[in-house]
């Protein structure tokens, strides 16, 4: 079902994204009105360039390891959740989760039964840097308070990269963020039996690598939590 799901929303977004190139002359060879950008404008293109990739990318770590880690956990005598009692236990964990996010710039993104916290690099991580701000402590605080209030769940820690550099470079300097990160949550508490480390280095990005302002935005972590199914 998950991949089902992927499948039509990648190809509803591809079909907005031709429709959007035809209607702007992005495969038209006419020249533009006067006064006006050829095609897309750079923010437009960025954003269905960033509703693409999120929606293929889903939870990076892939539904084997997620199936994996939650028989271990049930297994050590984790409960697991079942039926209409994981749209519940994550709505309430969506709620929290948005009043204490609320002003901090993490972004709190719901996709089915799964949550995922977006956390830029302005609040996790200096450039080409997997050492944490001092800011970003009250951040992830407030997180792992949550993790320990709904602790029901698995929590895939991901790291993204911009485009400058090597892919291998950009891949270890992601994981390593993720790492960081996974770190830092075990250390205020939180089970690293619950956690999955993985690293995306720049193959999922949510903006344009154009533009300085676009590679800041692929510089970040996300936090997925997915419920513990019994």
């Amino acid at each position: 079902m998950k991949t089902q799901i992927k499948t039509v929303l990648s190809a509803t977004l591809l079909t907005a994204l031709l429709g959007a190139c035809a209607s702007t002359g992005g495969y038209s060879s006419a020249p533009p009105p006067q006064g006006e950008e050829e095609g897309m404008n750079r923010t437009q293109k960025g954003a269905i360039i960033g509703a693409v990739a999120g929606a293929v990318a889903g939870l990076l770590s892939g539904d084997d390891a997620t199936e994996r880690r939650q028989r271990a956990l049930v297994g050590a005598g984790v409960g697991g959740l079942a039926g209409g009692a994981i749209g519940r236990y994550q709505d309430n964990q969506e709620r929290a989760l948005r009043e204490r996010m609320a002003g901090t710039g993490v972004e709190v993104v719901r996709d089915g039964d799964n949550i995922t916290l977006d956390m830029p690099e302005a609040i996790t991580f200096g450039f080409d840097s997997y050492a944490l701000r001092p800011g970003s402590y009250t951040v992830l605080n407030r997180v792992a308070d949550t993790l320990k209030e709904f602790d029901q769940t698995i929590v895939e820690v991901a790291g993204h990269t911009d485009s400058v550099g090597s892919a291998a470079y950009n891949q270890k300097l992601s994981e390593q963020r993720a790492q960081a990160v996974g770190n830092y949550l075990t250390s205020r508490g939180i089970n690293g039996e619950r956690l999955i480390i993985t690293g995306a280095g720049a193959n999922h990005p949510v903006a344009s690598n154009s533009t300085e302002a676009g590679r800041a935005e692929n510089r970040r972590v996300e936090i997925t939590l997915v419920p513990i199914r019994s």
